[in-house]
């Protein structure tokens, strides 16, 4: 099994970025411990092409550490993730939601979906402070208007959250356009 992270910059190999998240009291082992056989790498951070695909990496605003966002195209559809995303972290932005970060608007750029951290509501005092270094699904909604997404899936909910508040959600930003939390299971064709 392979595993690739983007190029930190820095010259850590790959192998002791995950062991540092693979650490107590995260994870019980490194890397090197797991079973089977496994190769850790790196590739640029500009970009890769592997078994067909083309994979952008970008840092996204984000509290407390490091998180990337990617965007996935084979050429005839693309798929932006972005998870952890906490747009408030460069301040209000132009409808107090977050600023719309320049790498998260190229990651978001027309794709055919969009993933995208919705972890509070606008109407959360906590999604002032980007609580725990997340956005809040109205922002989501508006980066995918703003970047020519055609579809937004909000994912990364509160674990309070009801499946009646995330239908509730959905029909009140249906109004954004194709705007809707992701679903269990969901497949998606591009």
């Amino acid at each position: 099994m392979s595993v690739l992270l983007p190029d930190q910059g820095d010259g850590v190999e790959a192998e002791r970025v995950l062991a540092g998240e693979m650490s107590p009291p995260f994870f019980p082992i490194e890397p090197g411990e797991l079973r089977g056989r496994w190769e850790f790498g790196t590739v640029p951070a500009d970009g890769w092409q592997i078994g067909g695909y083309t994979i952008l990496a970008r840092e996204v605003p984000h509290k407390g550490g490091r998180t990337l966002g990617f965007r996935i195209s084979d050429g005839s559809g693309t798929l932006a993730y972005i998870p952890d995303h906490c747009p408030t972290a460069l301040g209000d932005g132009p409808d107090g939601l977050g600023e719309y970060h320049q790498a998260v608007l190229e990651l978001a750029e027309g794709a055919d979906v969009l993933v995208h951290d919705a972890h509070l509501h606008g109407t959360e005092e906590l999604a002032r402070d980007g609580f725990l270094g997340h956005a809040c699904a109205e922002y989501a909604a508006a980066l995918g208007r703003r970047a020519g997404a055609r579809t937004v899936l909000l994912f990364h909910h509160s674990p309070e959250r009801t499946d009646r508040q995330l239908d509730e959600l959905g029909r009140r930003l249906r109004a954004s356009g194709e705007v809707r939390p992701a679903t269990q299971g969901e497949v998606i064709s591009l």
